[in-house]
């Protein structure tokens, strides 16, 4: 009983914590999705540069589209033109970040942290683009994929030319319906694994993992490039671990490789741009996350900065957070329920 006590507590905290940014965010996505059209992102990318791929990136890090999402996006700027470093970068850095997990990861970390996975994320993503167009420079065919088939098929990117005015309505549904819509069921399981993580790890397994600090890379390199979990959903995961003892590096490794990778996407980069863009791509979100995963427990290191500490929950939450945790709770549960609705007769 004590157990199931101490979870809710654990899942009431971090819901108060992360709801206000994911929904503000949401709003700001919407907004966003509404004012940039998807043709200015496909007509900046066709060559085979350093400037594609550094545009592609900064296009893609504010988009609010998960790992699976941006799947027929990429597919559609590929045969726009744009280069396979482009391409690749561009699905590298739209899932790690997005506007609703930025203002996310800075309500629950801060902004230091927030603004470290933000660079580092472009600097992985970057890396991958330019090594693509250096060393993978073969023509392939672009196949388009059957997105009937996907995680996403209901929520992906439409690509019609058509210039429309703003609209809030709209913005207000792409926020959400189709994106938290698309997230919900992720951000759902993410927020219930967090609050488990927090009371289920033995403390004699937090001690091994604070002291073999390689043995936690490797366990959040196993769990994250296989495993769906957007780039919210991922944050309470993460925080949890940290809470757990778990070094901010290796929380961080599973916060860049998870968002980014997931076996839906590794499929369709070896079928839209081939083996060697594969093992590039694979390969440079391993390497960077780890990379930059040691360079952030270094700077903890010398700065006596306890990871633990810059998670922000506070024990009494304000009534802000609480409505906007019921208000989150209620959207979650509305899409995951819904499905079952339509299969009444």
């Amino acid at each position: 009983m004590e157990l199931i006590t101490q979870f809710f507590a654990a899942l009431y905290e971090l819901s108060n914590a992360m709801a206000p940014y994911i929904l503000f965010g949401l709003a700001f996505a919407g907004v966003l999705h509404e004012l940039v059209p998807e043709t200015l992102v496909t007509k900046h990318l066709g060559k085979e540069s350093i400037g594609s791929v550094i545009k592609s990136t900064i296009f893609g890090i504010p988009l609010p589209v998960c790992s699976c999402g941006v799947i027929p996006l990429a597919t559609s700027i590929k045969k726009s033109g744009a280069s396979k470093g482009a391409t690749l970068s561009f699905l590298i850095s739209t899932p790690i970040t997005g506007i609703d997990s930025i203002l996310a990861t800075y309500g629950m970390f801060g902004w230091v942290f927030t603004i470290y996975r933000v660079i580092t994320s472009m600097f992985i993503a970057m890396a991958a683009g330019i090594l693509t167009n250096i060393y993978d420079k073969e023509i392939i065919e672009d196949v388009q994929e059957e997105h009937e088939n996907s995680c996403c098929a209901n929520t992906c990117s439409s690509t019609s030319e058509v210039e429309q005015k703003f609209s809030f309505s709209k913005a207000m549904n792409y926020a959400f319906v189709t994106l938290l819509g698309d997230i919900a069921k992720p951000l759902f399981w993410g927020l219930l694994i967090g609050a488990l993580i927090t009371i289920v790890i033995p403390q004699n397994l937090s001690d091994i993992l604070v002291e073999y600090s390689w043995v936690s890379y490797l366990i959040a390199i196993a769990i994250a490039v296989p495993m769906y979990v957007c780039a919210t959903a991922s944050l309470p995961i993460a925080a949890a671990l940290m809470l757990s003892g778990v070094s901010a590096g290796a929380a961080f490794v599973f916060l860049s490789a998870g968002p980014a990778t997931n076996t839906v996407t590794i499929g369709v980069v070896k079928k839209m741009l081939g083996t060697t863009s594969l093992y590039i791509y694979l390969g440079t979100i391993v390497f960077g996350s780890v990379l930059f995963g040691l360079g952030l427990d270094f700077i903890f290191d010398i700065n006596s900065i306890d990871a633990a500490s810059l998670i922000h929950m506070q024990e009494e939450a304000g009534l802000l957070e609480i409505l906007s945790s019921i208000v989150l709770w209620g959207f979650m549960l509305f899409f995951i329920i819904k499905p079952y609705f339509k299969k009444l007769p």
